[in-house]
């Protein structure tokens, strides 16, 4: 029988991490790459430019007490983390009056561009084929001069 033994028994016999797909676990910096593969990432000016032209959505993801610490991106749509995928699908009952179709150009805001990334591709998965994630979030933003508001 298949499913005899214990978790730890049967994830013993497999090179994988024990889903049955045989495939070995990676780590963040890896997931990361093969995620960022997936789509072009955006610079901060090229971001700052594309909203102010009515291109892009920025989209804030950092936590309420960054942006009381460090400031908000203005004009930004300013949805945590956990909220995401709810308030940015098209079809949710859950969206934000901005998150209009699927072909809407999203740029994810964290604040160092890591968390973003695997963001912006969660949104692929939602059909959002044209979100991205800025390089280097709000950090490069601000070291960029780009307007922070308090």
């Amino acid at each position: 029988m298949s499913g005899s033994g214990t978790r730890e028994e049967r994830r013993a016999g497999v090179p994988g991490d024990g889903d049955g797909s045989g495939e070995l676990p990676v780590g963040i910096d890896e997931l990361l790459e093969r995620v960022r593969e997936g789509y072009e990432r955006i610079e901060a000016r090229e971001a700052y430019d594309a909203a102010r032209r009515g291109e892009a959505l920025l989209v804030d993801i950092r936590y309420a007490a960054l942006r009381e610490r460090d400031g908000r991106v203005p004009g930004a749509l300013v949805v945590e983390r956990n909220e995401l995928e709810w308030r940015l699908d098209p079809r949710g009952s859950h969206r934000a009056p901005e998150a209009t179709g699927h072909d809407l150009r999203v740029v994810v805001i964290c604040n160092e561009g890591y968390a973003s990334s695997l963001a912006a591709e969660s949104l692929h998965r939602l059909g959002l084929r044209r979100a991205t994630d800025l390089v280097g979030g709000f950090q490069a933003w601000r070291a960029a001069g780009l307007p922070v508001a308090s």
